[in-house]
C-alpha cells in the first residue's frame, strides 16, 4: 500500500491522489460492467436451455406411459440428449422420487444441494457449480401434466449443460473490462498534471514571496487573482507583509533613536566626566597625603570609585555605538602574541595573579588596540568573578592556521540560565546585584572585537568548577576585514 507520507512534494502527492481516485473509478466501473455482462451472459445462456428443454418435453412427454418403467425414461433421456445440439446437455429423468435414469453409464454431474431442493419443487431450478475446473449449469423442470392436483410432481427432469463457450464469452468480457481500465487510470496523469500544476502555482508565488521576506525584502506583495481560499489566503499574506512592514520600520526607527540618544548623550557626558576626573585625581592626592579629615577622604574615594565606573560605562557605550554604526575600521599589524599579552597585564598590574602559558615566538596579525581590548575584558571578568583568590591561566597554541586564547578561572562558574546570554549587552554574572563594578558590556565588546578579526569567541564551565572563555582568532584576518567598516549582522 503507498502511503502519501512517503511521497514528498504536494504536486507529487496531488498527482498521486488524482491518479489512484481516477484508477480506483475506472476499476471499480470496469468491474461493475464485467460483472453485469457476466450476470447477463449466463443468464441468457439459462432461459435459453430452459426455453428449449421446454419446448422438446411438451413434445414428447405426451407420448410416455401413465406409468412409465426405467426403460420408458431411459428412452426419453436418449432423445433429449439428442435434441441438445450444440448445447450438449445431458439429461436424466426420475419418477416418483426413484434414482435418476441416464440414456447411457455416463450419469450428468448433478449438484447434491439441488437434488433435495428438486424434490419439493414446483417451479423450475437452476444452479451453477464448477466440476472438473469447467463451468456447468444444472436445471431442474418438474413434469405437472402427469401430476395429481396435490402433491409433487412425479416426474423430474435434470439437465446440465457446459458453460464453456460462454465462459470464453465472460473471459473475453474481463479482458476488454481491463484493457479499457488501464488506459483510462494512464489517461488520468495528464490532466493530474494540469491540475496540480494550476492548483500549486498560487502557493509557489506565497513560498517564493515568503523566501524573498525572510532575506529582508518585507515590500514583497503577492498578485491575487480570483475568490477561492488560495486567493483569500494571498490576501491574508499582503495583509500581513504590510503589517511587518510597518512594524520593521517603527522598530528602526525607535532603535535608530536609541543609538543615537545613547551616542549623543555619552558623548555629551565625556568633557564634564573627564573634567571631573581630573578633579578627584588632585583630590585623592590630598588624601592620600593626610590633608583632609577621615569622612571627607572616604566621601572623596567614593566619588572617585563612582567616576571611574561612570567614565568606563560612557566609554563602552561609545564603543557599541561605533559598532552599531559600522564605523569600526580594523588597523592589522604583525605582533608577538606573548608581548602583547604580557604588555595588557603588566598595564593593569594583573602580572601577578595570572598564570601564563604562551609560546614563544607566536606571532599573528591584528589590531593591538582591540586586541588588548579583548584580552583585558575576558581577564578582567574572570578576576572579578573567580572568588577572591583567583588564578586566571592563559594558554595560547596555534594549529591549523588558528590562535586559541583559553581563560580559566577557579571561581564558582556560569549560572546554566546565564550562559546563553553572556555575551550580551549589559548581562552581568549576579542579577541580584544591581551595582558591582563592571558595566555588563566588556565581554559583549570583546566578542564584538573577535567577530571583527574573523574569530569567535565563546563561554563554557570547567567540569572541576569555574568558567572557561574561549578566545578564537585565524592568524590572518579576512583582507576585507583590514580596510572595510564592520558592519554587524542584522
Amino acid at each position: 500500500m503507498i502511503r502519501l507520507s512517503l511521497v514528498r512534494g504536494l504536486r507529487a502527492q496531488l498527482v498521486l491522489v488524482f491518479f489512484l481516485v481516477s484508477a480506483l473509478s475506472a476499476v471499480v466501473a470496469a468491474a461493475v460492467t464485467f460483472h453485469q455482462g457476466r450476470t447477463a451472459i449466463v443468464e441468457r445462456a439459462q432461459a435459453d436451455a430452459l426455453q428449449e428443454l421446454r419446448v422438446h418435453l411438451a413434445a414428447r412427454v405426451p407420448d410416455l406411459p401413465a406409468d412409465p418403467s426405467e426403460a420408458d425414461l431411459r428412452t426419453l433421456a436418449r432423445q433429449l440428449d439428442r435434441a441438445a445440439g450444440v448445447r450438449e446437455w445431458r439429461t436424466a429423468l426420475s419418477y416418483r422420487g426413484g434414482p435418476p435414469v441416464t440414456a447411457g453409464t455416463q450419469a450428468p454431474p448433478l449438484p447434491v444441494q439441488l437434488r433435495t431442493r428438486a424434490a419439493t419443487a414446483s417451479t423450475a431450478l437452476a444452479q451453477r457449480f464448477h466440476h472438473d475446473r469447467s463451468p456447468w449449469l444444472a436445471v431442474v423442470l418438474p413434469v405437472t401434466a402427469a401430476a395429481s392436483p396435490h402433491g409433487p410432481a412425479p416426474l423430474l427432469v435434470y439437465a446440465c449443460l457446459p458453460l464453456t463457450s460462454h465462459q470464453q464469452d465472460v473471459d473475453t468480457l474481463a479482458a476488454a473490462a481491463r484493457a479499457g481500465a488501464l488506459p483510462v487510470a494512464a489517461a488520468s496523469l495528464v490532466p493530474a498534471l494540469l491540475a496540480a500544476r494550476r492548483l500549486l502555482r498560487p502557493v509557489r508565488r506565497l513560498r517564493t514571496a515568503t523566501e524573498q521576506m525572510a532575506g529582508g525584502r518585507l515590500d514583497t506583495r503577492v498578485n491575487v487573482t480570483g475568490t477561492d481560499e488560495l486567493a483569500d489566503l494571498g490576501r491574508t499574506f499582503n495583509t500581513m507583509a504590510a503589517a511587518l512592514q510597518a512594524d520593521a520600520a517603527t522598530l528602526r526607527a525607535m532603535e535608530a533613536r536609541a543609538r543615537r540618544f545613547a551616542a549623543d548623550v555619552s558623548h555629551e557626558l565625556r568633557t564634564p566626566l573627564a573634567a571631573m576626573s581630573a578633579v578627584t585625581e588632585i583630590l585623592d592626592a590630598d588624601a592620600a597625603s593626610g590633608r583632609l579629615a577621615p569622612l571627607t577622604a572616604e566621601a572623596l574615594h567614593l566619588v572617585s570609585d563612582e567616576t571611574r565606573k561612570l567614565t568606563r560605562l560612557v566609554e563602552d557605550l561609545i564603543e557599541v555605538s561605533r559598532f552599531d554604526a559600522g564605523a569600526v575600521v580594523l588597523h592589522l599589524d604583525e605582533v608577538d602574541l606573548g608581548q602583547l599579552i604580557t604588555k595588557t597585564l603588566a598595564l593593569r598590574r594583573w602580572q601577578e595573579r595570572v598564570r601564563t602559558d604562551i609560546p614563544a615566538g607566536l606571532r599573528a596579525r591584528l589590531d593591538p588596540r582591540r586586541a588588548d581590548v579583548i584580552l583585558a575584558n575576558l581577564v578582567g571578568n574572570a578576576l572579578r568573578h573567580g572568588g577572591p583568590e583567583v588564578s586566571v591561566l592563559v594558554q595560547v597554541r596555534a594549529d591549523t592556521g588558528q590562535i586559541t586564547v583559553i581563560v580559566s578561572d577557579d571561581g564558582p562558574g556560569i549560572p546554566a540560565d546565564l550562559l546563553p546570554h553572556v555575551f550580551d549587552r549589559f548581562t552581568k554574572g549576579d542579577a541580584a546585584r544591581t551595582r558591582t563594578e563592571g558595566s555588563g558590556l566588556g565581554l559583549a565588546i570583546a566578542a564584538e572585537n573577535a567577530h571583527l578579526h574573523g574569530g569567535t569567541l565563546t563561554a563554557a564551565n570547567a567540569p572541576h568548577g569555574g568558567a572557561v572563555l574561549t578566545l578564537t582568532l585565524p592568524v590572518l584576518p579576512p583582507p576585507a576585514k583590514e580596510s572595510a567598516a564592520h558592519h554587524p549582522p542584522k
